[in-house]
Protein backbone atom coordinates (compact mmCIF):
# COMPACT_ATOMS: atom_id res chain seq x y z
CA UNK A 1 0.00 0.00 0.00
CA UNK A 2 1.13 3.59 -0.91
CA UNK A 3 2.26 5.14 2.91
CA UNK A 4 -1.17 6.95 3.76
CA UNK A 5 1.00 10.43 4.53
CA UNK A 6 2.59 9.68 0.83
CA UNK A 7 -0.93 9.14 -0.95
CA UNK A 8 -2.12 12.72 0.71
CA UNK A 9 1.02 14.66 0.06
CA UNK A 10 0.27 13.63 -3.61
CA UNK A 11 -3.57 14.48 -3.55
CA UNK A 12 -2.28 17.70 -2.61
CA UNK A 13 0.29 18.33 -4.77
CA UNK A 14 -1.73 17.05 -7.81
CA UNK A 15 -5.35 18.83 -7.07
CA UNK A 16 -4.88 22.45 -6.72
CA UNK A 17 -8.49 22.81 -5.28
CA UNK A 18 -7.91 20.60 -2.25
CA UNK A 19 -6.10 22.70 0.53
CA UNK A 20 -5.89 19.65 3.22
CA UNK A 21 -6.81 16.25 3.63
CA UNK A 22 -7.31 13.65 6.48
CA UNK A 23 -7.43 10.36 6.35
CA UNK A 24 -9.42 8.54 9.16
CA UNK A 25 -11.14 5.34 10.05
CA UNK A 26 -15.06 4.81 10.96
CA UNK A 27 -14.08 5.84 14.16
CA UNK A 28 -12.47 9.02 13.49
CA UNK A 29 -9.07 7.76 14.47
CA UNK A 30 -6.83 9.74 11.67
CA UNK A 31 -4.33 7.87 9.64
CA UNK A 32 -2.56 10.16 8.04
CA UNK A 33 -2.53 14.42 7.36
CA UNK A 34 -1.57 17.40 5.98
CA UNK A 35 -2.60 18.69 8.82
CA UNK A 36 -1.09 19.50 12.73
CA UNK A 37 -2.43 16.61 14.86
CA UNK A 38 -5.00 19.07 16.55
CA UNK A 39 -6.15 20.23 13.67
CA UNK A 40 -6.37 16.78 11.71
CA UNK A 41 -8.21 15.38 14.55
CA UNK A 42 -11.04 18.33 14.50
CA UNK A 43 -11.52 17.44 10.91
CA UNK A 44 -11.64 14.08 11.15
CA UNK A 45 -14.38 14.01 14.04
CA UNK A 46 -16.56 17.29 12.08
CA UNK A 47 -16.45 15.08 8.71
CA UNK A 48 -17.34 12.36 10.71
CA UNK A 49 -20.09 13.67 12.03
CA UNK A 50 -21.40 15.32 8.88
CA UNK A 51 -21.36 11.97 7.41
CA UNK A 52 -23.22 10.44 9.99
CA UNK A 53 -25.89 13.40 10.26
CA UNK A 54 -26.29 12.63 6.55
CA UNK A 55 -26.74 8.93 7.10
CA UNK A 56 -29.40 9.17 9.80
CA UNK A 57 -31.31 11.78 7.38
CA UNK A 58 -31.42 10.41 4.17
CA UNK A 59 -31.80 5.76 3.51
CA UNK A 60 -28.67 4.14 3.16
CA UNK A 61 -25.21 5.41 3.93
CA UNK A 62 -23.39 7.57 2.24
CA UNK A 63 -20.78 7.28 0.13
CA UNK A 64 -19.73 10.74 -0.43
CA UNK A 65 -20.67 14.16 0.14
CA UNK A 66 -19.80 18.10 -0.23
CA UNK A 67 -20.77 20.58 2.08
CA UNK A 68 -20.33 24.05 0.40
CA UNK A 69 -20.00 27.67 2.61
CA UNK A 70 -18.82 30.79 1.19
CA UNK A 71 -15.30 30.17 2.56
CA UNK A 72 -15.01 27.10 1.01
CA UNK A 73 -16.32 22.93 0.78
CA UNK A 74 -15.63 19.66 2.58
CA UNK A 75 -15.75 16.77 0.73
CA UNK A 76 -16.27 13.34 2.80
CA UNK A 77 -15.60 10.24 0.77
CA UNK A 78 -15.62 6.53 2.19
CA UNK A 79 -14.51 3.52 1.32
CA UNK A 80 -15.34 0.37 2.98
CA UNK A 81 -14.05 1.10 6.68
CA UNK A 82 -11.81 4.30 5.85
CA UNK A 83 -12.81 7.52 4.95
CA UNK A 84 -10.94 10.54 3.78
CA UNK A 85 -11.71 14.41 4.18
CA UNK A 86 -10.39 17.18 2.42
CA UNK A 87 -10.95 21.36 2.36
CA UNK A 88 -11.33 23.49 -0.98
CA UNK A 89 -11.46 26.81 -1.40
CA UNK A 90 -14.57 28.21 -3.01
CA UNK A 91 -16.36 26.45 -5.91
CA UNK A 92 -14.49 23.87 -6.41
CA UNK A 93 -15.00 21.49 -9.15
CA UNK A 94 -16.96 18.76 -7.56
CA UNK A 95 -16.73 16.02 -9.45
CA UNK A 96 -12.64 16.12 -10.34
CA UNK A 97 -12.27 16.45 -6.28
CA UNK A 98 -14.35 13.60 -5.49
CA UNK A 99 -12.33 11.74 -8.31
CA UNK A 100 -9.08 12.31 -7.00
CA UNK A 101 -10.37 11.78 -3.12
CA UNK A 102 -11.54 7.89 -3.99
CA UNK A 103 -7.99 7.67 -6.46
CA UNK A 104 -6.38 8.35 -3.53
CA UNK A 105 -8.24 5.92 -1.03
CA UNK A 106 -7.50 3.30 -3.33
CA UNK A 107 -4.29 3.62 -3.34
CA UNK A 108 -3.72 4.03 0.26
CA UNK A 109 -5.53 0.86 0.38
CA UNK A 110 -3.32 -1.02 -2.09
CA UNK A 111 -1.49 -3.66 -0.63
CA UNK A 112 2.79 -2.45 -1.76
CA UNK A 113 3.76 -5.67 -4.21
CA UNK A 114 5.70 -7.89 -2.28
CA UNK A 115 9.77 -7.93 -4.10
CA UNK A 116 10.91 -10.84 -5.81
CA UNK A 117 13.02 -13.22 -4.55
CA UNK A 118 16.92 -12.39 -5.44
CA UNK A 119 17.50 -15.53 -7.81
CA UNK A 120 21.08 -17.32 -6.68
CA UNK A 121 22.61 -19.12 -9.55
CA UNK A 122 22.71 -22.82 -9.31
CA UNK A 123 25.74 -24.51 -7.22
CA UNK A 124 28.71 -25.50 -9.39
CA UNK A 125 27.74 -22.79 -12.77
CA UNK A 126 30.25 -19.62 -12.58
CA UNK A 127 31.63 -21.09 -9.38
CA UNK A 128 35.87 -20.37 -9.41
CA UNK A 129 38.28 -23.69 -9.24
Amino acid sequence: MTEPKAALDELTEISSQIDAAVLFDEQGTVIASTLPDARAERLAASALALFEGAARAGEGDPTQLEAATAAGSLFVVRDEKTLIAASTSQEPTAGLVFYDLKSTLRSAAKPKPKPKPRRRPPAGKNAKP
